[in-house]
């Protein structure tokens, strides 16, 4: 009887080559619960476990890339500069405390996100989200003033309380601008709503805190919007020039010694930072987590691969997409990269 590898070679022309990458295995739950050895197993688990374990590894080489003492006269404490995208989302959910960590201990360097996730997080400062229903009777919620994300409910009322607190302090920076001449961009308006929320459960009061500029392109496109178009009425002029951010974005990532790029999402987060990173000929590491597919085009659901062709991604980077939900897998990156690295990975 013919050998099975002879088989192949006679029938099918094959010439069969022993596989060496490691072999798939999962986690051995006989030793005990060990999550740190459970998220370690996930390297060789296949599928999105996989992709997950190479989230971590790219997350951990942005934390502990340093400038070599001997390159181009440069202080070797030069960092890597981490970029983080998110859509409002993830503000919506509970990841707000994740990045809110984040930025506490200055673990990042720079933000770009959605109208959405600014005034979620002050709204959770001056009110509460709550638990809701995937299958929720839009109709009978909506006449009980409540709005629904997924299965988070918002009620309506927090959008008056924001509004109450919000308008004010639109008065204060229009008056500097009138006495002034400040012009007001997403980022300094940002600031100043972190500044004046005053409160440490916000992410954008330790962004402010610790000098992390927010970019906002798209901060009309929400509640604040509708506030800006409401306060208009009153007092007209009121200017917010988005040129400034896309100048100072811009030349952060033409500055970087290395730029590492943490997207949740896709659409104007995503796309924003990699295109800023253009005019470095492109990123050097890049963690993707959304779950968009290629075929429609879109810009969440584009391969990672296909920001080299546009100069986004450096032909030499190295990057991944995770495909999930990133409630379910962010705080689990977190908590085996930056929280496990905590001294390395906060800056002084």
């Amino acid at each position: 009887m013919q050998k099975a590898e002879e088989q192949y070679q006679t029938l099918y022309k094959l010439q069969p080559e022993p596989v060496t990458t490691p072999e798939i295995k999962g986690y051995d739950f006989n030793q005990g619960v060990d999550f740190d050895a459970l998220l370690k197993s996930y390297a060789n688990f296949g599928l999105q476990a996989t992709q997950l374990s190479t989230a971590i590894d790219l997350i951990n080489k942005m934390i502990h890339w340093r400038m070599g003492p001997n390159e181009d006269n440069e202080d070797p404490n030069t960092r890597c500069t981490i970029f983080l995208g998110y859509t409002s989302n993830m503000v919506s959910s509970g990841n707000r405390d994740i990045i809110r960590y984040l930025a506490q201990h200055k673990m990042i360097d720079a933000i770009v996100t959605t109208a959405g996730a600014i005034e979620e997080d002050l709204m959770k400062c001056l009110s509460t989200f709550h638990k809701g229903d995937w299958q929720a009777n839009d109709k009978e919620i909506r006449l009980k003033a409540i709005c629904r994300i997924g299965n988070i409910y918002v009620p309506a009322a927090n959008y008056g309380k924001l509004e109450d607190w919000l308008l004010p302090v639109f008065q204060e920076m229009y008056k500097e601008q009138k006495e002034k001449g400040t012009i007001w961009s997403p980022q300094s308006m940002i600031k100043r709503f972190g500044e004046k929320i005053n409160d440490e459960r916000s992410i954008y009061y330790w962004c402010a805190k610790n000098n992390i500029p927010v970019y906002c392109p798209a901060l009309t496109d929400g509640a604040i919007g509708d506030m800006m178009f409401y306060f208009n009425y009153k007092e007209e002029g009121f200017i917010c020039d988005i040129l400034q951010d896309v100048v100072a974005l811009n030349k952060k990532a033409m500055y970087a010694k290395k730029s590492g790029l943490i997207i949740l999402g896709g659409g104007v987060v995503k796309h924003h930072i990699m295109n800023a990173n253009i005019w470095r000929n492109g990123a050097d590491w890049a963690v993707f987590i959304n779950t968009g597919i290629q075929y429609d085009g879109s810009d969440a659901g584009a391969k990672p691969s296909e920001g080299i062709t546009w100069g986004k991604l450096r032909i030499d980077a190295e990057y991944v997409k995770v495909f999930s939900e990133a409630t379910l897998v962010f705080p689990l990156i977190v908590a085996q990269t930056f929280a496990k690295n905590f001294q390395e990975a906060k800056r002084v």
